[in-house]
């Protein structure tokens, strides 16, 4: 009987918070034709025709070419569709809530974690993950936190069993947090409260350069005994790996590459860079792109422009750089806002089409999966979607369908359920 009661909890506990069970692979080609289709690169086709088979897309064009439409054809007239919009930088699927330490797996104890792997970890049946299909946010790049290295991030798609089926990109790149010029005063110390200039500064620095040295040199030898951290770091020096820094003063910043680039790592990816507009032309000379973390704050100093964070997307890109939306400001569960984030950089001035490629090209460029991801184009995956308006805009922004490589995937979440279980109360009681 006892046994009976469980396997019934078990069961009610599955059907009403479990995950929807990830689709099954594409089998049928599928059309998209009347949409209007933003393509994620700058172009825009009106009255468009999307076609797909076997998780691949295989004609992108005008749907008043002659050409015979292929497997199931979907009317999305009046509608627009998008590629997958891309969220880097974040930590879903390794912690579901800040409350509950069982539950957050993000952070290891230790300053220098190259090693630490966030795939391993990865819940892919996260309800906070869940909740980002919606909205149209369908990849994401996981990292762990903390630390002066982190550890090593992996890029997954939304929907899928366990973090096998989700990986897109094992082990992309390496995770560091760049010593400051400044901090807050350490009142237990006695220190002043407010930003005080760091003292250990380059004392930070000199440990990062060590240790960076320490590995180069690791990998060029012949050690006999193991060192995961260092052999961890090795994919950075080989050009398989990038380096994502965490740097936001016009100092940390040409600290950081400078150190990166003398040491022979490449592929450098500034997340933050606040005052990168400063010194645009020296990201350029290196092809540094920049992640933009603070869209939604308040100005740092207080002799800037109040509106500054705002428009800071736009001032990059203006001056020529590659930059992506990574806002760290946003908890995890707040990551399905990505594109109204990009929406509100339109206001700023910049072209709406510009905007998209924030989450979707731009980003997949400088994640480096830009030959399967962040826009609609032949021999691409078809990870996209179909919105019944602007999906900029989170007055409209409501999709019909959504597809993960030509799988067509469920909408429906917590969230969904429970906006449909009351609008069905209150609108009831309004009858």
């Amino acid at each position: 009987m006892k046994t009976k009661i469980l396997l019934i909890a078990i069961l009610f506990n599955t059907f009403f918070y479990g995950q929807q069970t990830p689709a099954k692979p594409q089998t049928q080609a599928l059309t998209i034709e009347g949409a209007t289709a933003h393509l994620g690169n700058g172009e825009v086709i009106e009255n468009s025709l999307i076609m797909f088979a076997n998780g691949k897309i295989t004609h992108v064009g005008s749907a008043a070419t002659k050409i015979a439409r292929t497997g199931t054809v979907i009317n999305a007239e009046g509608k627009h569709v998008y590629p997958g919009f891309i969220a880097p930088g974040k930590s879903l699927g390794l912690i579901e809530v800040n409350a509950v330490r069982a539950s957050n797996d993000q952070d290891e104890i230790g300053n220098f974690l190259p090693h630490i792997r966030s795939l391993i970890a990865y819940n892919a049946e996260s309800k906070v993950v869940e909740s980002m299909r919606p909205n149209g946010v369908l990849l994401g790049q996981i990292t762990p936190k903390g630390g002066r290295i982190s550890g090593t991030s992996s890029i997954v798609q939304f929907d899928a069993w366990n973090w096998e089926d989700a990986a897109v990109k094992v082990d992309d790149g390496i995770h560091m947090n760049w010593p400051s010029t400044f901090r807050n005063g350490r009142w237990w110390l006695g220190e002043p409260r407010g930003f005080q200039p760091n003292k250990d500064y380059q004392k930070n620095v000199d440990e990062v350069a060590v240790f960076i040295q320490n590995a180069k040199a690791y990998g060029t030898g012949d050690s006999k005994e193991m060192n995961l951290a260092f052999a961890a770091m090795q994919g950075l020096f080989n050009g398989n790996q990038k380096l994502y820094v965490y740097a936001h003063g016009e100092r940390e910043i040409i600290d950081a590459v400078t150190l990166a680039k003398d040491n022979g790592i490449q592929d450098v990816v500034i997340m933050g860079g606040y005052q990168a507009h400063k010194i645009a032309s020296f990201l350029k000379q290196h092809s540094v792109p920049v992640l933009v973390r603070f869209t939604h704050t308040l100005p740092f100093l207080e002799d800037e422009d109040y509106d500054f964070t705002y428009k800071l997307p736009k001032l990059l890109m203006d001056a020529g750089l590659k930059v992506g939306l990574q806002n760290a400001t946003a908890s995890n569960f707040q990551t399905r806002n990505l594109p109204f984030y990009a929406g509100q950089v339109v206001a700023q001035g910049l072209d709406k089409e510009k905007a998209l490629q924030l989450i979707t090209g731009n980003t997949a460029d400088i994640l480096g999966i830009a030959n399967d991801y962040g826009t609609l184009a032949v021999g691409k995956s078809a990870t996209l979607f179909v919105s019944e308006g602007d999906a900029l805009d989170m007055r409209t922004n409501q999709l019909s369908h959504a597809f993960i490589d030509g799988r067509r995937i469920s909408l429906e979440t917590h969230q969904t359920k429970l906006w449909k279980r009351y609008m069905d109360k209150y609108e009831g009681k309004s009858k």
